[in-house]
């Protein structure tokens, strides 16, 4: 039997189009499409798996928070490492990359707010076990990054880089007026081969196998970026675009690095509650 979503969740969803509170009956057949679209493509999109009602909320919970958002103009490496030296300057794992955008933490969003809502739902974290085709899939561990929001502004950009997590799970909740294309490459690296020489050719500009999503707000996308290297083009216009990151993992505690925690966050550490 199937069980009905809470009703924090009930509306924020569109389960007519996305069952994935039917884990026995129409959500598999869903799983099955998403895991056949992320082993071709490396991306599965959802799009309108959140409802109107449920993105306005979301985009004006994500406003009230884009003043706390850490903001960062740094550079760094498409492994969100620092770089390393013992590699020639032009290698991937040394060459630098301009990145700037701002932050909102796991511990900054309120535990009411739609997209904490839906991130912290059991049944979405079972359904996505199904997708991924494991026997459980686990909330990221790590209090900061567990969840967040980015909000891009005018000029901003996110550089080419590697996920440190299996899959991403992400939601536009509102766009900018121009730019922020999310651009990636499928299955550019495998865990046996890095690819450094395709790489280093995209580094320099090459255009070979780039696939541009059209994300639209309430579209749900499901990406394996810890094998598609990926960024998000320059933001224009004054309308920030705001963007939930889900993170989850196959293995469970599975946290940042203190390096990427300083650079995204500006601390490694939760803003304490009180005594």
């Amino acid at each position: 039997m199937t069980a009905a979503p809470p009703p924090e969740i009930a509306g924020l969803v569109d389960f007519a189009r996305y069952p994935v509170h039917d884990p026995a009956g129409e959500g598999a057949k869903l799983a099955e499409r998403c895991r056949r679209e992320l082993a071709e493509t490396g991306a599965s999109m959802l799009e309108g798996f959140i409802t109107p009602s449920g993105v306005a909320r979301m985009a004006a919970e994500g406003m009230r928070l884009a003043s706390k958002a850490w903001r960062t103009s740094s550079h760094g490496t498409a492994y969100l490492d620092p770089p390393d030296e013992s590699f020639p300057e032009s290698h991937p794992k040394r060459r630098l990359q301009s990145t700037s955008v701002g932050a909102v933490a796991y511990d900054l969003i309120p535990a009411q707010d739609a997209i904490r809502r839906v991130y912290e739902w059991d049944a979405l974290a079972d359904w996505l076990a199904q997708v991924i085709g494991c026997e459980r899939v686990y909330r990221y561990a790590d209090p900061l990054g567990a969840l967040n929001v980015a909000v891009m502004e005018e000029g901003e950009r996110l550089l080419w880089h590697f996920d440190q997590t299996d899959f991403v799970v992400s939601s536009l909740l509102q766009d900018c007026e121009r730019g922020g294309d999310f651009e990636y490459v499928p299955h550019i690296r495998t865990p046996e081969e890095p690819n450094y020489d395709r790489i280093e050719r995209l580094l320099d500009g090459e255009r070979d196998g780039v696939v541009t999503l059209d994300m639209k707000p309430g579209t749900m996308a499901l990406f394996m970026g810890r094998y598609s290297i990926h960024r998000v083009t320059a933001v224009e216009g004054s309308t920030p675009r705001l963007v939930a990151l889900l993170g989850y993992d196959t293995r469970p505690g599975i946290m940042s690095s203190d390096h990427l925690k300083l650079r995204r966050y500006g601390r490694t550490e939760p803003i304490p509650t009180g005594p």
